[in-house]
């Protein structure tokens, strides 16, 4: 299994990098990101803690532990921006926080994430097919979530984005030990999105694609 929307106490998570990297493992992961939300003002730090755990802990328990963050409630314009400067100080999986119907995330954040190239917008809410569309054409990965309120947009998404042949990956969002998926969550996750059987293994093969997308652009 592999997520690449995870949060530890360096945000709003409740576990240090090392025991949720402990618990993935337990539960059978192969890889997952770290990425605790950030804004202009937290960015730095944020970054440069989870590279320094993902180094750390890839070493010590043989999963693939990438460093990121997530972009949250961020003006639209600075988001290109942010999402650059992630990835100059070493960010290998950005994410942003979409436009999800239990928050007020500001209009115009689903374009600004997937204008900018972000690997991973996540829990959309109402994304429209334009969107999707521009998605596909950017290479921006669409997330379907378990994580209560957010997931309420699963199925809207999962139609538009295989409308549009945009890649899905599934992600749970964790904040605390009961989140962490196990695979037969993830399967609940896709069919009870509306999506076939099938998609269990490509959100996964998604997921697998930015890992390696990740460490090529690592390794540069």
């Amino acid at each position: 299994m592999i997520d690449l929307h995870m949060h530890t106490f360096h945000s709003d998570g409740e576990l240090i990098p090392a025991e949720l990297v402990q618990r993935a493992k337990a539960a059978g992961y192969q890889a997952l990101a770290l990425t605790d939300h950030v804004d202009a003002s937290n960015l730095e730090e944020v970054v440069s803690r989870a590279l320094r755990a993902a180094s750390a802990l890839t070493e010590s328990s043989g999963l693939l532990v990438l460093a990121g963050a997530e972009l949250t409630h961020v003006p639209p314009a600075q988001i290109p921006g942010l999402i650059a400067r992630a990835r100059q100080l070493g960010a290998e999986i950005v994410v942003v926080h979409g436009e999800t119907p239990v928050e007020p995330v500001p209009e115009g954040t689903n374009r600004a994430a997937i204008a900018g190239r972000a690997d991973i917008l996540a829990h959309p809410g109402l994304l429209t097919p334009a969107e999707a569309r521009l998605a596909k054409r950017n290479g921006v990965a669409l997330e379907l979530t378990s994580r209560g309120g957010h997931s309420l947009a699963n199925g809207h998404v999962a139609r538009v984005a295989t409308q549009a042949e945009c890649a899905l990956v599934v992600n749970s969002d964790t904040h605390s030990p009961r989140n962490i998926h196990s695979l037969d969550m993830i399967r609940k996750v896709v069919l009870g999105a509306g999506l076939a059987s099938a998609y269990v293994e490509k959100v996964q093969s998604n997921a697998r694609v930015l890992c390696a997308k990740a460490r090529k652009q690592n390794n540069k």
